[in-house]
């Protein structure tokens, strides 16, 4: 078993390195720490600067941009180590001894498929560096990152504390049903007791499949409390989180009935953003 750990150095970095040993605890596995060195800045060496001076003033600057870019990129390469560095000692200090840790060229969503084919589970924090924390924005990468990974996506909260519950935010889709599978069979979430969250108006088919998914958790050992409420599923899951303590989100990042033709629908985005606590996204 594997965990891949994606960080940038951000205010989570902290939270995603304990989410990632508490992860790697629970599956008995190994963490690969991925940092990505992304040129996000302009490169001022690219810039047009003919009708703008003459040939030996433009010739010398061009040649200190020259020298200020490679400046810049032994500095962020530097930073990167650095933060590896720290990834490895905060990790030990969990008590995890097999990792490995690298440093890549390129953008974290355009490469994670390459990375995560060989592991188990994603962890990411919630917003990077880029992020604007003001607005509450998420960050650039994630929900890119989201749809690309074919495996668990666990997205850190700011701050880690004990995971001792979860609810699982059923709607009878194939993301959800995929999510009742994983939680049953993985050693991941065992022993948390689970809240089996279902939100709209009721029918016989989706009362059927709440029944099988609380037969199924059952089956594998989990304590299951059935929730079934009516009103807006980004409004009720975050009323729940907070009214039962919840320590956990899980829920698909594919939507059934209400967010059926999203990828990353508005209630998997509004619940990232808006909940306190970590999400564990299934696609």
């Amino acid at each position: 078993m594997n965990i891949l750990a994606c960080t940038d150095g951000s205010q989570y970095s902290t939270s995603i390195y304990q989410h990632a040993a508490w992860a790697a605890k629970q599956l008995d596995a190994s963490v690969h720490v991925l940092h990505m060195l992304n040129p996000h800045h302009e490169d001022p060496v690219k810039a047009n600067y003919s009708g703008s001076m003459g040939v030996g003033a433009r010739t010398a600057l061009l040649n200190e941009l020259v020298e200020l870019e490679a400046t810049r990129a032994k500095i962020a390469q530097k930073r990167g180590q650095a933060i590896l560095e720290d990834a490895e000692s905060a990790l030990k200090a969990e008590g995890i001894d097999h990792i490995q840790a690298d440093q890549k060229h390129g953008k974290l969503s355009d490469e994670i498929e390459n990375f995560e084919r060989d592991a188990d589970l994603v962890v990411i924090g919630k917003r990077g560096n880029n992020a604007d924390f003001e607005k509450g924005h998420l960050g650039s990468n994630l929900e890119r990152v989201i749809r690309s990974c074919q495996h668990p996506v666990l997205v850190a909260s700011r701050a880690f504390a004990p995971l001792n519950n979860f609810v699982l935010a059923f709607d009878g889709g194939h993301s959800a049903k995929k999510a009742v599978e994983y939680v049953a069979n993985s050693p991941l979430l065992k022993g948390m007791h689970c809240y089996l969250l279902y939100v709209g108006a009721a029918n016989s088919k989706i009362e059927a499949a709440l029944a099988d998914a609380e037969n199924t958790l059952k089956a594998s050992g989990f304590e299951v409390t059935i929730e079934h409420r009516d009103g807006e599923p980004e409004k009720v899951i975050a009323e729940v989180v907070a009214d039962d303590h919840i320590d956990l989100l899980v829920m698909g990042a594919y939507g059934h009935s209400h967010i059926r033709h999203l990828i990353v629908g508005s209630t998997t985005s509004a619940m990232i953003r808006e909940v306190k606590i970590p999400v564990l996204l299934f696609r």
